[in-house]
């Protein structure tokens, strides 16, 4: 799952991308809403959930979210901000915000509402893939290997491997490009440097 992640505060940002980024989400960090904005216009990009601030540079996230709606999308926005006055909050929610989180908050409740927000996304996803006897579990952020009818054995993989092995199951008996992969695998900052 591919998410785009808007939020000028460098702590916070790098935080939040750091736990995602564990639990095997690709997150693209940006820090001013004109850059959203223009992410959000390219065609290569898609996102499965925006997690978006209020209070940006260049273009409020109130302001990327109204282009965004306007645009037609039903990209699932994960609105995160101090502004937590009621009047803000039905504004946000108005502007098309699917949840309102407000800061500071914690970690877990973070990772709760974009499960949730994934559940509803337009790209539904099941909560396992499968071929053959491997498993990939996006609730437990696992890959298990049936061995037999009661026994399975856990495959340790890294954030970018979970990663490839989902993006190998979703697109069973094809022949991925390199491009495909990096495109759809790596965050546009990303160095190109792979083998």
């Amino acid at each position: 799952m591919r998410i785009l992640l808007v939020e000028d505060e460098p702590d916070l940002g790098a935080a939040i991308k750091k736990t995602l980024g564990d639990r095997h989400y690709l997150v693209d960090w940006l820090q001013d809403g004109q850059r959203a904005w223009d992410y959000l216009q390219d065609d290569s990009l898609t996102y499965t959930v925006m997690i978006l601030d209020w209070l940006l540079p260049k273009l409020s996230g109130i302001e990327v979210l109204t282009y965004l709606r306007r645009s037609g999308s039903i990209l699932p926005v994960l609105m995160l901000t101090a502004k937590d006055d009621l009047a803000d909050r039905v504004a946000g929610l108005d502007a098309g915000a699917d949840d309102y989180l407000i800061k500071p908050f914690g970690m877990v409740e973070l990772l709760a509402r974009v499960r949730a927000l994934q559940r509803r996304s337009p790209q539904l996803q099941p909560s396992q893939l499968a071929i053959g006897n491997l498993i990939l579990d996006y609730g437990t952020s696992t890959v298990t290997r049936r061995i037999n009818a009661n026994e399975k054995q856990v495959i340790p993989l890294t954030s970018k491997e979970f990663q490839l092995l989902e993006y190998f199951l979703q697109h069973p008996q094809q022949i991925l490009s390199r491009e495909q992969l990096q495109t759809r695998l790596w965050s546009v900052d990303a160095d190109g440097m792979s083998n």
